[in-house]
């Protein structure tokens, strides 16, 4: 059913204003992609506060126009979608994720990070980056395993020498016998 121009007015409007506003967005090619997947990728999207708009190609290219995004625009596909959110990397994040399970039905064409256009190898990089708690917890491991190890050095250490003079120490003395 073809939209009416004031329909497409609003698309190229609402797309225009996501192109400004969020930090990161993908561009994602779909085809066969059935529709209760569809489902289950908006509902993982939204959990994570990533949002994901379909949309003609021809609009969405009016809607980069307008926005003057610096840089070269990815090649578009016959069917394409933008994934959007305020955050710029989680977006990459969820597409990647969704991708590895839907190789065949999805295709990520490219993106936008902080107003400039970004190469789908871009993205595919960016995707690769783990989230705030996962790289916190790496830096913690990571400065937590040489005082791991050294104690561990310490306690093997002691035990080859036997007890150590702080324990004998502590221990009771014998009462002499009379």
């Amino acid at each position: 059913m073809p939209l009416s121009k004031d329909r497409k007015k609003e698309l190229i409007q609402e797309l225009e204003t996501v192109f400004k506003g969020s930090k990161g967005a993908v561009f994602v090619g779909f085809k066969g992609l059935k529709v209760n997947e569809a489902n289950a990728m908006r509902k993982g999207f939204k959990a994570q506060g990533v949002s994901f708009l379909v949309s003609k190609k021809t609009l969405m290219g009016r809607a980069l126009d307008a926005a003057k995004i610096e840089g070269s625009r990815p090649e578009m596909g016959a069917e394409v979608a933008v994934a959007y959110s305020a955050d710029n990397l989680s977006t990459a994040r969820e597409v990647g994720s969704f991708l590895k399970k839907n190789k065949d039905k999805l295709s990520i064409l490219g993106g936008i990070f902080e107003g400039k256009f970004i190469t789908k190898a871009d993205v595919v990089s960016y995707a690769s980056i783990p989230d705030k708690k996962t790289l916190y917890a790496q830096v913690v491991n990571l400065i937590n395993s040489p005082i791991q190890r050294f104690v561990i050095a310490a306690s093997e250490i002691a035990k080859k020498k036997g007890a150590p003079a702080e324990a004998q120490a502590a221990a009771p003395a014998a009462a002499p016998t009379a």
